[in-house]
């Protein structure tokens, strides 16, 4: 059973992927926070597959806003090296402050578009 707080954000994270969807112009970079790690994949959902994945453990960084934003910078480089320069952001329903917008920053910082 999930708790109160957990229902009420995978209600938000299902209104937001109803609306939000990755194309092969514009994949989807979806967020997955946990207190562990922090995980991104940039998803072309037309196909359903995944381009690209990075965590923090791969960064090698603790999962707080300072990692986040190593995090960014990171996947916005490798999905450089791919050629993809225009992105949906899907935050997963969590609040955008925070790691999140941390990771957000940075990605755009980085010289990805959305």
């Amino acid at each position: 059973m999930l708790s109160p707080k957990a229902h009420r954000r995978l209600i938000r994270k299902r209104r937001v992927r109803a609306k939000v969807s990755g194309t092969s112009a514009r994949p989807r970079l979806a967020v997955y926070r946990s207190l562990t790690r922090l995980t991104v994949q940039i998803i072309d959902d037309t196909v359903g597959k995944t381009l690209l994945a990075a965590s923090t453990k791969e960064v090698k960084s603790k999962p707080n806003v300072k990692g986040a934003a190593k995090l960014g910078e990171f996947i916005a480089g490798k999905a450089k090296e791919k050629g993809i320069t225009t992105i949906v952001f899907d935050r997963a329903g969590y609040a955008y402050h925070g790691r999140v917008k941390a990771l957000a920053d940075a990605a755009r910082a980085g010289g990805l578009k959305f």
